[in-house]
């Protein structure tokens, strides 16, 4: 087994395990810092390793798109080629596919950017417009090239305003091309015992409908996989509805499998969904935030998870002066060696030392956030 629960929570769901992958165990419930395109933006390998992150997270669709699979390969794989030693997990690329199409739809006035078959989503890419085909088959070659410790199947990720009738056939629909993602897997891993110690993680879908999750729970549960996310949360519903899906979703998935809720959140939102059971997650939060100059600060959770924090918009003038470190609380780097006015002058100045450390600062937080969950737990 890959993954080892080790204690659970007396009030919650909640509950402390262990993941192990190719490239080494990982402490749950975590946070995967993102690096979409083999790098998280303004930092380096090194500083993600000496910030203490166990895990990160990239993306199928833009490393097919940019370097391309024949350079992955040539340098043998992800972890080579951006000089990371930990595990990555990597999204399948659906999202990506779904949200950049439409984006690329608004802006151009066309309605050919993306299209929903059988056999896969064809789509344009946002690069120069070339046309691709993205099957379930091709997801798992792509991630075989990155060298994935966690290969996330091909999923559809519905609009929160989608009928029930439209999440009943795309969540089916998503368990036919998981199907195919494993047989794919394996076909492969007869041929490469290196890939055999990859996990796959299915994604249960439905939208915020109980009954739709819970069939595409059980039909993903009958294919077996090595664990399983919950997709097409954080993607317009309220954040009640969000808490409520997991509250009736997650008592359906296997006690003994890892489980990941994909894309959120706020840190009040991650402590919310870690009492519901979940383990596993990622959000673009953190170092989006900081490249805008909106740092979190003074962290605080309680034996209970309840988090509290406070918002620094370092850019304001208010701040211009101010000798006090970033977040009295942190030993980040950052914290530790510059002033509130120093990083204040860097953004107004449009320095790129800015980006760099307010990220820092950002994703220590996250980190800390889950090292002060865990020992809650």
């Amino acid at each position: 087994m890959s993954f080892k629960l080790l204690r659970k929570s007396k009030n919650s769901r909640a509950r402390r395990g262990v993941l192990k992958t190719a490239h080494g165990e990982i402490q749950t419930p975590f946070f995967m810092p993102i690096a979409t395109k083999g790098s998280i933006k303004a930092l380096d390998s090194s500083d993600i390793k000496n910030l203490g992150a166990e895990i990160i997270l990239s993306n199928t669709y833009h490393l097919y798109l940019r370097p391309g699979i024949k350079v992955l390969q040539k340098f043998g794989g992800l972890h080579k080629f951006m000089n990371w030693p930990g595990p990555i997990l990597t999204d399948s690329g659906g999202f990506q596919v779904f949200s950049l199409g439409a984006r690329m739809e608004e802006k151009n006035g066309s309605d050919s950017w993306v299209r929903l078959s059988e056999r896969g989503v064809e789509f344009r890419s946002h690069i120069d417009g070339a046309k691709h085909i993205l099957a379930p088959e091709k997801a798992i070659q792509i991630q075989a090239a990155i060298g994935s410790d966690i290969m996330m199947v091909l999923d559809e990720c519905p609009s929160a305003l989608a009928t029930p009738e439209y999440l009943k056939d795309s969540l089916e629909l998503t368990t036919r091309w998981a199907k195919r993602c494993k047989d794919k897997k394996e076909k492969l891993s007869r041929k490469n015992k290196k890939l055999s110690k990859s996990l796959l993680f299915a994604i249960v879908q439905g939208g915020t409908n109980s009954k739709l999750r819970a069939i595409s729970a059980r039909q993903l549960i009958n294919v077996g996989f090595d664990g399983y996310a919950l997709g097409g949360l954080a993607v317009g519903e309220p954040v009640k509805a969000m808490l409520k899906t997991l509250d009736t979703t997650v008592p359906n998935l296997p006690e003994n499998k890892p489980r990941y809720l994909m894309g959120v959140g706020y840190p009040e939102q991650i402590a919310e969904a870690v009492k519901r059971g979940i383990d596993m997650f990622d959000c673009v939060l953190p170092t989006r935030n900081a490249r805008h100059g909106v740092i979190f600060a003074d962290l605080k959770v309680s034996k209970t998870l309840k988090v509290s924090y406070n918002i620094i918009r370092i850019k304001q003038t208010k701040y211009a002066k101010d000798t006090k470190p970033l977040d009295s609380s942190c030993q980040c780097p950052t914290c530790q060696n510059y002033s509130r006015g120093y990083l204040r002058h860097l953004f107004s100045a449009q320095e790129p030392l800015s980006l760099r450390l307010a990220t820092i600062h950002n994703v220590n937080f996250y980190l800390e956030l889950m090292r002060q969950i865990r020992n809650n737990l």
